[in-house]
């Protein structure tokens, strides 16, 4: 007989000895490691939880995190008890599964994962059966803590693609696709059509579609899918109209149910404003049946939604930002949003640049991308993950592609120390090219003491 997992320790450990296709280079695996019977093995095994609540259900190449978030809020609004997954976590596990608003404890999260350990470890002593994997468990685990506290709807982020996602055995009250671009293109195909479709693959006969796609090619391929399930699309910048006032930062939206009062988008960037719309077109879409959410409140929950590594300032003086993008059309919004709401000042402040990347991302696309705007790079590498670009490769292509200053470490926190070093007051830190390298730094710089402020001379 397995011991009891008794402590929050045992749990993390318990996760992490399954297979993470988080932290694998994507070369290792293919389609074919992501099989939706397992899931459903699974849930029917631990009594079918995610039959019992709507769903919201997000998928997208960027944006899909903020959007489900924003969702979420908005439909806490109504006062029924509403339910957050997403993933990655940035600090611990427990973020990826909230209920309005809130993070399970540790003691909560040691249960939950106690009481799926048996049902696991059954499954792995079953004649051709395959453990179900980590993002499985966590999707699970999600599902479980939402049935314990009565979650009345729940928004789900899908992890990767769509179609063979864990989370795509729910039953959605309304599908959302924010974006498409070319991000792990191994798995999920190089052309944007073929991307789209495994995105579409969220689509469920019946169930509307809230859609942000912009490309002609995508839209066509999401749209021929869509047809196909009888599913309705409400599209932004045909069913869902979006004006967006840049120096208040506030959208204002109309979908075919109502037009919203100016909502203020709680994340920096014009992209976060295309987000906002996505989300409130999906509220009114998921409350029609179910219950009203009050507009005014609705537009007061998103505007106070907070939500770390999305160009997110974590110090001033010099200002230090981390974000997550790590493609081509992130990287894009991430640096619209630099020349927008930090410009440089020539001669007088200095761009500095941190960056590390995974292996299955284009790293001679992201360099190109960045570096035209930072005076300085300072590489590095996210540590305990085998995903990461050896620093050393990293600093190769640099010398090779570009004429731009470049210092290199694997240490993160040594790159974060050497920026500290040559970023003065009026500067700007950014890190950027990995979720993961994101975090890391994040954590780093604020477990740090925060200095006091230098006092100004006086004469």
């Amino acid at each position: 007989m397995q011991p009891a997992i008794e402590t929050y320790e045992q749990a993390i450990e318990f996760l992490f000895g399954r297979i993470n296709y988080e932290r694998l280079n994507s070369d290792l695996y293919s389609t074919g490691d992501f099989k939706l019977d397992r899931m459903a093995h699974l849930l029917e095994r631990i009594g079918n939880p995610h039959q019992e609540v709507p769903v919201v259900h997000v998928a997208g190449s960027k944006g899909k995190g903020s959007t489900a978030a924003m969702i979420a809020a908005g439909l806490g609004a109504s006062g029924l008890s509403t339910g957050l997954f997403t993933s990655p976590h940035v600090e611990s596990f427990e973020e990826r599964m909230v209920v309005d608003g809130v993070r399970p404890t540790r003691e909560e999260l040691t249960r939950l994962v106690d009481e799926i350990s048996g049902v696991v470890r059954q499954i792995e002593s079953e004649p051709g059966r395959v453990s179900p994997t980590y993002f499985e468990l966590a999707t699970a685990l999600a599902w479980q803590h939402f049935r314990s506290n009565r979650v009345e709807w729940a928004v789900l982020e899908v992890g990767l693609g769509g179609r063979l996602d864990a989370t795509n055995l729910c039953q959605p009250l309304v599908s959302v696709i924010t974006s498409i671009s070319r991000d792990h293109t191994r798995l999920l195909g190089s052309e944007l059509a073929e991307i789209a479709r495994e995105k579409a693959g969220i689509i469920k006969p019946g169930v509307p579609l809230v859609c942000g796609v912009e490309q002609p090619e995508a839209v066509v391929a999401i749209e021929d899918v869509a047809a196909e399930c009888g599913a309705e699309v409400w599209q932004l910048g045909r069913e869902i109209q979006l004006e967006y006032d840049r120096p208040k930062h506030v959208a204002r939206v109309s979908t075919p149910c109502r037009t919203w009062p100016e909502i203020p988008v709680p994340l920096p960037g014009r992209h976060q404003s295309a987000n906002t719309a996505l989300a409130v077109a999906a509220i009114d879409l998921a409350s029609q049946d179910i219950t009203s959410v009050p507009v005014e409140v609705a537009c007061d929950a998103i505007g106070r939604l907070e939500w770390p590594v999305r160009i997110e300032t974590i110090g001033q003086d010099p200002t230090i930002i981390v974000d997550a993008a790590h493609n081509w059309a992130s990287l894009g919004a991430l640096i619209d949003t630099l020349e927008s709401d930090h410009p440089a000042q020539a001669d007088s402040s200095r761009r500095v640049l941190i960056f590390a990347t995974s292996r299955d991302k284009d790293v001679d696309g992201s360099l190109r991308r960045l570096l035209p705007h930072f005076d300085t790079v300072i590489l590095t590498q996210f540590q305990d993950n085998p995903r990461a670009v050896p620093v050393a490769t990293l600093h190769r292509r640099v010398r090779e592609l570009f004429d731009v200053p470049a210092h290199a470490t694997s240490d993160p926190a040594a790159a974060w120390h050497l920026a500290r070093r040559l970023a003065g007051r009026d500067d700007l830190v950014c890190v950027t090219g990995s979720f993961f390298i994101a975090a890391e730094i994040r954590e780093l710089v604020l477990d740090q003491p925060q200095a006091e402020p230098t006092p100004s001379s006086s004469r």
